[in-house]
């Protein structure tokens, strides 16, 4: 895939939908409403992604090679005719670069004092 042969960073940054999809999935391979609930429980109902911008982003998000569709988990709650996710190696990379911009950008905070003392 073409766009599996770009530099990671290319794509930064990230709409909060797709950091959020990359980071349930960092976690594990999940169907679309496991991702759903997984971004509203980290985020503590902050942040919801509804269905529609859930199944666009993650057709987008297969199409740059970040995401592909695999098989169920063989234990746990699983639900034959649910599609799951799994993040790729690509999708791992890309998501780890906006980590560590985030954490920068959080570092900068701290050092201009909006998030109180420098470590």
């Amino acid at each position: 895939m073409a766009a599996a042969r770009k530099n990671p960073a290319d794509w930064l940054p990230l709409s909060p939908t797709q950091w959020y999809v990359l980071l349930a999935l960092a976690e594990s391979d999940m169907h679309g409403y496991g991702i759903m609930q997984s971004v509203k429980a980290r985020t503590e109902g902050r942040v919801r992604i509804g269905p529609g911008t859930l199944y666009s982003a993650l057709d987008r998000m297969i199409e740059y090679g970040w995401i592909e569709e695999c098989d169920p988990p063989e234990h746990g709650d699983v639900d034959a005719r649910r599609r799951y996710y799994h993040l790729t190696q690509y999708g791992t990379r890309v998501a780890e670069m906006e980590a560590q911009r985030l954490a920068n950008s959080v570092q900068d905070a701290r050092i201009v004092g909006l998030l109180g003392s420098h470590p």
